[in-house]
């Protein structure tokens, strides 16, 4: 029976992977849980899961979650808390939304643990850190991003000198066919309407401007090791296809099922072995048609920032992360119109000058002026 924490278990990817676990219950056991703030949530997770451990990551809400778990189990809080999880099972999942989620993602490869990484901004973020400690300590990584588990499936068809391109798909969010003339007044309801896709507020926002699929090209080149130019980025509204690996002889290998986080979750807590339940099984003939397109990096310009930032390289993808994180929180509460995202992002990157960072002090350090710069270019200008 293989062991599992998942940090950010209240979440969209974390009840997810709950469900998952519940479907195969001779196989995982659940050694803790732990979210940011959502305690009632989280109390009940507990309550019907028996872990060792809980955390909570805001330390405010501590004696709230205590006092709905009592003796159940170990309370632990802050965000060392949070990352303190990771240490305790075979396979940490990290599901947290954001920046928060670097520390459990260092915590759990400092441990030599096996880390199922749902939290994007990790890589995007913290990359030089994160690859220096997975490097020293030999820790794995398993994608759960649906596409970069997508990518990481079809590369057991050939070694990395075998690679000529990832195509990474992305369904084109809410705005898909949209001009710039049309997008002047989207509401917060807009944005969030995603057409296949079930998340979190923070990542559908990201879809509909098209910056996941740039954190996800910067994602990719971290997992894989591969050039920018070696990414591509291609819509496909019907999110059958989750990504694709081409090879040096002409081949495209491609993994295909219906939109379900569940199949990703699920491999990467069960590789090298696939789990007993199925996922998202198509039916082609039911499918019919499936189609492509190339992206309007003219409307949604945060995908070209964001390969911009990922070629810069050094601390520039954690300006990008962090000016983004920013923009999208202050859209989500309606301070910000939806256009203005990537002119926020646009403007943090410029005004700030790349540095190499070789500890995660450094990212923190780069991530706060970031957060500070955005603030104040929308605190002058937009509010």
């Amino acid at each position: 029976m293989v062991s599992v924490s998942i940090a950010g278990s209240t979440g969209s990817i974390g009840t997810q992977a709950l469900e998952v676990i519940k479907e195969a219950p001779d196989s995982f056991d659940v050694k803790a849980l732990g979210a940011w703030s959502s305690v009632e949530l989280l109390a009940s997770q507990v309550k019907e899961f028996i872990p060792e451990v809980v955390a909570i990551g805001d330390e405010s809400k501590y004696h709230d979650l205590k006092s709905l778990v009592g003796n159940i189990c170990e309370v632990r809080a802050g965000s060392e808390g949070l990352s303190s999880i990771a240490s305790i099972s075979d396979i940490t999942l990290n599901a947290v939304v954001g920046f928060k989620g670097l520390e459990v993602t260092v915590a759990t490869l400092e441990a030599s643990k096996r880390l199922a990484l749902a939290n994007k901004e990790s890589l995007v973020a913290g990359a030089p850190v994160v690859n220096r400690v997975k490097k020293a300590k030999g820790g794995e990584i398993i994608p759960v991003d649906s596409e970069h588990s997508a990518i990481f499936q079809c590369l057991k068809s050939g070694g990395k000198r075998e690679v000529s391109k990832l195509i990474i798909t992305g369904s084109g969010g809410p705005f898909r066919g949209k001009r710039l003339e049309d997008l002047g007044e989207v509401s917060l309801e807009e944005a969030l309407n995603h057409p296949t896709w079930k998340m979190g507020p923070k990542i559908t926002v990201d879809s509909s401007t098209l910056m996941n699929k740039g954190l996800e090209v910067i994602e990719a080149h971290e997992l894989f090791e591969l050039d920018y130019d070696a990414i591509e980025v291609v819509i496909h509204k019907q999110s059958i296809v989750h990504s694709l690996v081409s090879f040096i002889d002409g081949a495209t290998i491609a993994q295909i099922s219906y939109p379900s986080m569940k199949l990703p979750i699920s491999y990467a807590l069960c590789h090298p072995d696939r789990h007993k339940v199925p996922y998202g099984m198509v039916n082609l003939a039911e499918v019919g048609q499936l189609d492509f397109e190339a992206p309007d990096l003219a409307t949604f310009k945060s995908l070209s920032l964001a390969y911009e930032a990922g070629r810069i390289g050094m601390s520039m993808p954690t300006v990008l992360n962090a000016a983004n994180e920013i923009a999208v929180d202050c859209f989500l509460n309606k301070k910000l119109a939806w256009l203005k995202i990537p002119e926020v992002i646009e403007r943090t990157m410029a005004a700030t000058e790349p540095v190499e960072m070789s500890e995660i002090k450094h990212v923190l350090e780069v991530d706060f002026l970031a957060r500070k710069t955005a603030r104040e270019i929308i605190s002058a200008d937009f509010f």
